[in-house]
């Protein structure tokens, strides 16, 4: 259940729509890949923004479910990977922040 929403500073996606949306296929299979999860339980999004100019272009955010392999570690690899392939499609900087989601209390209907 990896959710994924790129946040991506308006004038970025102006300019860049086109590589990240080809990028977005890629992406998925390298976290479904990292996960072992279907593509079926991935969501990503992009997502336009107006942000200050001192911040990074590009804002990932994923909230994933625990699971024995999702270690500190083993995420934090996962987060170095997606900002690399964001920075190739955009040459913005990238913020990743990643937080587990405590089984007992999320909800999720589709």
């Amino acid at each position: 259940m990896p959710n994924i929403k790129i946040y991506v500073n308006e004038s970025v996606l102006t300019v860049r729509k086109p590589e990240l949306i080809a990028a977005l296929e890629p992406l998925r299979e390298m976290i479904i890949g990292h996960l072992d999860v279907p593509k079926s339980a991935c969501q990503l999004a992009i997502v336009s923004i107006v942000g200050l100019e001192d911040e990074p272009a590009l804002n990932v955010e994923m909230h994933v479910m625990p699971g024995g392999k999702r270690t500190q570690k083993s995420l934090e690899a996962l987060g170095a990977a997606i900002q690399g392939m964001l920075n190739e499609a955009t040459g913005s900087k990238v913020a990743f922040r990643c937080a587990q989601l405590d089984p007992g209390t999320y909800v999720t209907l589709k």
